[in-house]
């Protein structure tokens, strides 16, 4: 076995230097094909672990840049907004149309509202209310908006926007999804 050479010094380094500058053109031609923080902003779905999330609480989610509330209802919160006359609503809408869940949870498809978290009448996002038919209070004006997000006072014209999405298991809620029929 013979010694190694300078020569050989010089081919093992640069065939490491072509490799780092062939790695160094790649990565950028290979990274600009991802898209970017603007066009996930502007709608990629999202999922969320809702398995946390007991009856009566709810979380905030961003999607496409703004709040939605995803709300887990209790029982007698469902009853409640099934219950509400459309004469007490600004904006009548059923209240089916409104609530979801995972399918062939029984009587537990109806117990998550996900509503976009920004008031309709000059978008501040509402707070809580715990203890009643009313699901959020807008601290700014004053509307006030049941569990189902319709509206039922204030200067709010219309109820919370619905956004699209869908439960892909009893766990996981995926916002905007396209295969989402809320």
């Amino acid at each position: 076995m013979t010694e190694p050479t300078r020569r050989d010094f010089l081919y093992i380094a640069t065939g490491a230097m072509g490799a780092v500058g062939v790695a160094g053109v790649a990565w950028p031609l290979i990274n600009q094909m991802n898209p970017d923080a603007a066009t996930l902003a502007a709608g990629a779905p999202v999922e969320v672990d809702v398995s946390s999330v007991e009856p009566g609480q709810q979380i905030v989610v961003k999607w496409r840049g703004k709040p939605h509330f995803v709300r887990h209802l209790t029982e007698a919160e469902i009853k409640a907004a099934k219950d509400l006359p459309a004469g007490d609503q600004k904006d009548p809408a059923p209240a089916d149309q409104r609530l979801g869940g995972p399918e062939g949870e029984g009587d537990g498809s109806e117990a998550w509202t996900v509503v976009a978290a920004n008031c309709t009448h000059l978008g501040c996002v509402p707070t809580m209310v715990n203890g009643s038919i009313e699901g959020w209070s807008c601290p700014c004006h004053g509307s006030i908006f049941d569990v189902a997000g319709r509206i039922l006072s204030g200067p709010a014209p219309v109820n919370l926007p619905l956004p699209p999405y869908v439960f892909a298991s009893e766990e996981v809620l995926v916002i905007g999804s396209d295969t989402a029929g809320a």
